[in-house]
């Protein structure tokens, strides 16, 4: 920081920033002289370099170039592609949907005649039992006024033995006729 505020000291003590036009006192022929001698010599040494990155460069620009013109290529491919998938995906979208409609009526109707098949039988063996249920009461019954109609007879005739005759008869007649 110290020499840089020197710097200003000096330039201000001195006449000014002003260009030196002494060519040999200032360098410049000898910096030109230098420029021209690299240019000159190097010429020979840069110019297979230059020239082998200029290819390399151009090259890889061409290569660029067809990678792009590929991608390019791929992309229009890609979305005729996605044109044709969106097709089809529409074609059996619209295909599924009448499909789907058969498929939910058949189970719908094999639905419908299974439940028909399992209530019929439910309902015949529902019938089943109560016939049985009917039959089994009538016996009870039957059972139960032949077993009173035979007390009370017996209280009534119990001392004529041709009244309990007469009376068993009625009962075994009664049997056959209900049963």
């Amino acid at each position: 920081m110290e020499n840089f505020d020197q710097i200003f000291i000096l330039l201000a003590q001195a006449e000014g920033i002003s260009f030196n036009f002494d060519i040999l006192e200032s360098g410049l022929l000898n910096i030109t002289a230098l420029v021209a001698i690299l240019i000159y010599a190097g010429r020979e040494f840069l110019s297979p370099s230059l020239e082998a990155r200029k290819n390399e460069i151009n090259s890889s620009v061409e290569d660029a170039q067809e990678r792009r013109d590929e991608a390019f290529l791929n992309w229009a491919i890609a979305e005729t592609q996605l044109d044709q998938v969106s097709v089809l995906i529409s074609e059996i979208t619209d295909q599924t949907i009448p499909i789907k409609k058969s498929l939910l009526n058949t189970a719908a109707a094999q639905s419908k005649k299974d439940l028909t098949v399992r209530f019929g039988r439910a309902l015949a063996l529902f019938r089943s039992k109560e016939q049985q249920i009917f039959l089994e009461v009538k016996q009870q019954i039957i059972s139960l006024v032949l077993k009173r109609t035979a007390a009370r007879a017996q209280q009534t005739f119990a001392k004529k033995e041709s009244a309990s005759n007469l009376i068993n008869d009625a009962i075994d007649k009664l049997e056959k006729n209900l049963l």
